[in-house]
């Protein structure tokens, strides 16, 4: 896992429609919660999908934004995505070059470890977490992030929630 404080790599990698997408074109919107994940469909990832997606609306209302990063094609992504109404990019790393280079890649280079970074727009890495099995505090570290904002005055209005 990278530290806090750091620079974040730059990645191009393929969303699930196939669109080739930067950490600099995602951190043109804003902010970036960015979260590496083991696989699509899998309890663990579903369960981790699912709360994120419970919570996107009040994500975007602070001005941040997801991505999650797993080995799995654009077609699984896609699938994963439609099924569980996911509103957020899922971005394919089949070759694991963006998941080395923020330092997840599983023991032996076996799975991925589930970590979430939280990206300012500078490429500066606030804060992260790691819990491989520990799903729950994932949520927790966005919901945090999402608190730490609306504090610090970031919760955009209704109106503006209708552009996002």
């Amino acid at each position: 896992m990278l530290k806090t404080g750091g620079v974040a790599p730059e990645f191009i990698l393929p969303d699930e429609t196939g669109v080739e997408v930067s950490l600099t074109q995602l951190l043109q919107v804003g902010p970036l919660v960015l979260y590496f994940y083991p696989a699509d469909f899998t309890p663990g990832c579903t369960k981790e999908a699912c709360s994120i997606r419970d919570i996107h609306n009040d994500i975007v209302s602070v001005g941040l934004q997801v991505a999650g990063i797993s080995p799995q094609d654009a077609e699984s992504h896609k699938r994963f995505r439609e099924q569980h109404k996911l509103p957020f990019r899922l971005l394919s790393d089949p070759e694991k070059v963006a998941i080395k280079m923020y330092d997840v890649d599983g023991p032996f280079g076996v799975g991925v470890r589930r970590v979430t970074y939280l990206i300012n727009q500078g490429k500066k890495i606030q804060a992260a977490v790691q819990a491989d099995i520990l799903v729950g505090r994932h949520t927790e570290f966005i919901q945090k992030a999402i608190m730490l904002r609306e504090t610090a005055g970031m919760r955009r209005s209704d109106e503006s929630d209708e552009d996002l």
